[in-house]
């Protein structure tokens, strides 16, 4: 028998007039995801099911797991509409529980099709008599049970228990592309993360001082972007040339303005890349006053050399948060790897803290650096990373 995933898409429901569009998008990225998986997408209104063979149930739930649109999943087990096989359904689905050591359960209903003789309580107060009848040893609680057994009727009925939390939020694609400023730091891939559950696709940029940053670190960084691409869907990785940049920076800039310049030339080259592939904002893991170039003033200083909105997800965010969160998606690890990036390697020993506009523009002008930013941009090398490779 198939494996039946009873999938509940959340806040997609609550959209009006475009909700349609928003739909198309899960369901092609779901598509795209579960290519090759002998899976099948059934669309409804708020529940989807996908069905595949067992043997591939545990990479069909990976992909349920991680992608954003979806907010809840489960297992479940599609019967006819009579209550005799409901409580058959719903028997096996508290079988696992009870066996796994639940002691205590309840029964919630849904009833969509009003032609079922019974209304959801009355489903709820007959099927839970008869799980008590079946398995003696168990209790009823309502308010903190060890497990539920949740029953859905619709064309058919719909048996199950133990919903899986999908990523919740909206489907790639939904609100526009976004170019990820992408260090090998903690930040950063957190940061793409929650702009991609906001339904923006994301490229990403990364900004190499080959032989001042190593290969391992340019791996470090390709090895993040796999892992944001679980998520996001397909990101490209584009790789810009920035020694001849930092070279002029350190040998033309003022010391303390070396991190602060290297930014604003980033931000100039991001932005240029943006544009031409259709993105309509930056995203960087930047959090007021975490370091010297993050205070109010310096990111007021470097924004100003990028014509594209930045947006800043993280920049309200205490540090142990974005870490718990880089552990959950699975960037934690990789991020902490010893390679570091050309911001670290070139930051001064004593940074500027408070940039004053005018008198660092003047500076920066002064820095000559528009032909080498040219020359990175042009030189800027692009790798395609698929969530299915």
């Amino acid at each position: 028998m198939d494996t039946l995933f009873l999938v509940k898409i959340g806040e997609l429901v609550l959209k009006g007039g475009n909700r349609k569009d928003f739909e198309r998008r899960l369901r092609d990225e779901l598509k795209h995801r579960l290519r090759g998986l002998s899976a099948r997408i059934q669309t409804g209104v708020g529940r989807w099911f996908v069905e595949c063979d067992p043997e591939r149930d545990a990479d069909v739930q990976a992909v349920l797991a991680t992608i954003p649109g979806i907010y809840a999943y489960a297992r479940a087990t599609r019967t006819g509409k009579t209550f005799d096989e409901i409580a058959i359904a719903a028997r096996e689905a508290a079988r696992s529980r009870v066996e796994a050591g639940g002691r205590t359960f309840k029964v919630e209903a849904r009833r969509s099709d009003k032609s079922f003789p019974l209304d959801s309580y009355g489903i709820s107060r007959e099927l839970g008599a008869r799980l008590l009848a079946d398995f003696p040893g168990l209790s009823v609680d309502v308010h903190a049970p060890d497990f539920t057994v949740r029953v859905e009727i619709r064309d058919r009925a719909y048996v199950y228990s133990g919903d899986e939390a999908g990523q919740k939020g909206l489907p790639v694609g939904s609100s526009g592309k976004g170019l990820l400023l992408l260090s090998g730091g903690i930040d950063s891939p957190v940061a793409g993360y929650r702009m991609a559950l906001r339904g923006l696709s994301l490229e990403a940029v990364y900004f190499h001082a080959y032989p001042y940053t190593s290969r391992e670190a340019w791996e470090k960084v390709r090895d993040l972007a796999r892992i944001l691409a679980r998520y996001a869907g397909r990101v490209t990785l584009h790789t810009v040339p920035f020694t001849e940049p930092q070279l002029a920076i350190k040998r033309n800039a003022p010391e303390n303005c070396a991190t602060l310049f290297m930014r604003a030339g980033m931000f100039t080259i991001a932005d240029r890349i943006a544009s031409s592939i259709g993105a309509n904002c930056l995203i960087t893991g930047e959090s007021l006053g975490q370091v010297a170039s993050q205070t109010a003033e310096n990111l007021r200083f470097t924004e100003a050399f990028a014509k594209l909105p930045v947006l800043r997800p993280l920049i309200g965010t205490d540090k142990e948060d974005t870490i718990a969160l880089a552990r959950r998606i699975g960037s934690y690890e990789t991020s902490i790897l010893p390679y570091e990036d050309c911001c670290v390697i070139f930051s001064p020993a004593h940074p500027l803290l408070r940039a004053d506009m005018a008198r660092e523009t003047e500076a920066y002008e002064k820095a000559a650096l528009g032909p080498l930013l040219d020359e990175a941009f042009k030189n800027t090398e692009r790798l395609v990373i698929d969530p299915r490779q």
